[in-house]
């Protein structure tokens, strides 16, 4: 278990430093280029090591349904959404959200037992704790209305709207 939390919290660090490198790519380039290069890379490194470390056993792929391989599909739609939530809201708030999203999703299809998932009966506990995480992303966002440290600076708003091309 304590390595499954392990995981989990460098896989958090890393969702959050992609995004910020995906930032950075976009700002040269646009939305799809930014998405192309993210997954071509991630495809190449990931072939690379799974050959290093599966060797070609890893294109043995038994008893999978086709629609698994949209996964990939998915992955674009991911990157896409969260490098142009990034941009409207910030890098924080959208993560935020996004986290947010995961786990209110994460446990509709485990209550549900959907894709294949073990059915985790769902509890009052499960939607209090999502709720307080959205509390707090409002108290997050919300919070500091009127105040110096709780406003958004002008200046970076204006950077948002202009690589948007809006006012």
């Amino acid at each position: 278990m304590i390595i499954g939390i392990i995981l989990a919290l460098v896989a958090g660090a890393l969702v959050g430093l992609q995004n910020i490198f995906n930032i950075k790519v976009n700002e040269h380039t646009g939305s799809w280029s930014t998405t192309t290069l993210v997954l071509g890379m991630g495809f190449i490194a990931s072939l690379v090591m799974g050959l290093i470390t599966q060797g070609t056993g890893m294109f043995t792929l038994q008893h999978m349904q086709p629609w698994y391989w949209f996964s990939g599909v998915i992955g674009v739609g991911v990157v896409i959404c969260l490098v142009q939530a990034t941009k409207l809201l910030g890098a924080t708030f959208a993560i935020s959200i996004v986290l947010t999203s995961q786990l209110g999703f994460a446990l509709l299809w485990d209550s549900l037992g959907w894709m294949g998932l073990e059915k985790v009966p769902f509890s009052f506990n499960q939607l209090l704790g999502v709720l307080v995480i959205v509390g707090g992303i409002l108290v997050f966002k919300l919070g500091g209305r009127g105040e110096k440290g709780g406003q958004e600076p002008a200046a970076a708003d204006k950077k948002r709207q202009a690589a948007l091309g809006t006012k």
